[in-house]
């Protein structure tokens, strides 16, 4: 058998991987990766322009060598591919650093292509000092200018996820960071409420906030030097553009079934609409047990499982993706943000009768430390008081909150049912109620 997948990160090495382990040992694993990396932590890459990672070399989990050397896959770097003829079930494209062109063909195919940042048409764009982090290459350019132009403020358009780590580690090598946000809070995924216990951490540490306001265009010579807004215009060194991604399907027909955002639709089993062409990770679709939809959630966590269940089904392995509850936990400044499940504005989008509590406590005993504040927020069902969501910030204890949240929801558990768990206590640790629970039993 002859396996093909387009991507070497984590959805196509996880995949690839696991035929090695469960397959026959006659098959034939061809990866096709258009960058010259494999299966490193995008997510660790913005800690190496602080230093807190000392290099890029530091997130890569395993080179490409060893996947050749090690475990016998023909690991390829600089190979992109363009067309994925389904019919003659083969792929082509180009050898990016020769211009030839290749043409492989396959008895089972995994599309695991990842997302790129999304580029604006604005005008002024292609100016020195503005740039885009989601690859090691966009790591080392970005560190490069920093190093020879000692830019003194850098001007971050978006504040999501990538746009807040991006200012904090900028912030903490001594640049003054400005963040344009074109609608009214950092961090849409989670309420407003929330929201502003982000702003209020941004602004103690010297982060300019801009909000509803649209960039249009940039001003500068061979650099840019000045950002231009629906309202304002803004002095700046160098610009961060991180408003959002999208799925590197590009290569594939009109017969395949797509998503709103351009995402591969599968089943639970990774498997497209076309027969023997699977997909997995940042470019495909991911089941929400909440909502009970597909959705699109890139994350690495994702992509790793839904690479090695496509990886088991194509060697007939029969396992099913359970979905996710779309958890996610940011490190910003002394803060420490994390979601799961539905926001409540999500709720209301979806027409689901819910309400909320929000609580204000320790995370841990009052009298053993205090200071070590957390604010919890829960969104559950007026009815069944089912949970729908939380979201959680504060100076300590956040991760285990929201994975016992996430867990929660995983298995349509109840307020009460968060209630009644038998959760971790001493007074380093936790109250005699964890702040769930305290906003657990305001539902009651």
């Amino acid at each position: 058998m002859k396996y093909v997948i387009i991507g070497g990160d984590a959805a196509g090495m996880s995949a690839a991987m696991q035929i090695k382990r469960g397959g026959n040992e006659q098959n034939e694993i061809i990866t096709l990766e258009r960058g010259e990396y494999y299966s490193y932590g995008q997510c660790g890459l913005p800690y190496v322009l602080s230093g807190q990672v000392e290099s890029t070399d530091d997130v890569i989990a395993r080179p490409v060598k060893v996947f050749r050397e090690k475990y016998g896959i023909d690991a390829r770097i600089n190979h992109e591919v363009t067309h994925i003829d389904h019919e003659n079930k083969s792929v082509s494209g180009l050898q990016t650093e020769t211009g030839e062109p290749f043409q492989v063909e396959y008895d089972q195919l995994l599309i695991a292509t990842g997302v790129s940042p999304v580029q604006p048409d604005w005008e002024g764009i292609n100016l020195g000092g503005i740039m885009s982090m989601k690859y090691i290459p966009d790591t080392e350019a970005i560190k490069a200018y920093i190093n020879q132009h000692q830019p003194k403020t850098v001007t971050i358009v978006g504040g999501g996820f990538i746009g807040l780590e991006l200012a904090e580690n900028i912030e903490e090598i001594g640049i003054n960071v400005r963040i344009i946000q074109r609608g009214n809070q950092l961090m849409n995924p989670f309420d407003e409420d929330m929201a502003e216990l982000i702003k209020d951490e941004a602004k103690e540490k010297g982060v300019e906030l801009v909000f509803s306001e649209s960039v249009q265009s940039f001003k500068g010579q061979e650099h840019v030097d000045t950002v231009v807004t629906d309202k304002n215009e803004y002095e700046t060194d160098m610009v961060l553009i991180n408003v959002g991604v999208k799925p590197n399907t590009e290569m594939v027909s009109d017969d395949f079934h797509l998503g709103p955002k351009g995402e591969m639709i599968v089943n639970a089993y990774m498997e497209t609409n076309i027969d023997d062409v699977y997909a997995a990770g940042d470019c495909a679709s991911h089941y929400h047990r909440v909502k009970q939809l597909n959705d699109f959630v890139p994350l690495g966590t994702t992509a790793n499982k839904q690479g090695m269940i496509a990886g088991m089904n194509m060697v007939g392995q029969h396992r099913a993706f359970q979905g996710i509850v779309g958890t996610s936990i940011l490190k910003f400044f002394d803060l420490d943000i994390g979601r799961t499940g539905l926001s409540e504005k999500e709720a209301k989008q979806l027409n689901i009768p819910s309400d909320t509590v929000k609580v204000e406590t320790n995370a841990i005993a009052g009298y053993y430390e205090k200071g070590q504040h957390v604010t919890v927020k829960i969104v559950f069902d007026q009815n069944s008081k089912r949970l729908l969501g939380g979201q959680v910030i504060g100076v300590m204890g956040i991760d285990k909150r929201i994975d016992v949240l996430a867990t929660a929801l995983y298995h349509n558990m109840t307020t009460e049912d968060l209630l009644n768990l038998d959760l971790a206590y001493a007074p380093p640790y936790n109250g005699v109620w964890d702040p769930i629970q305290q906003a657990a039993r305001r539902t009651l």
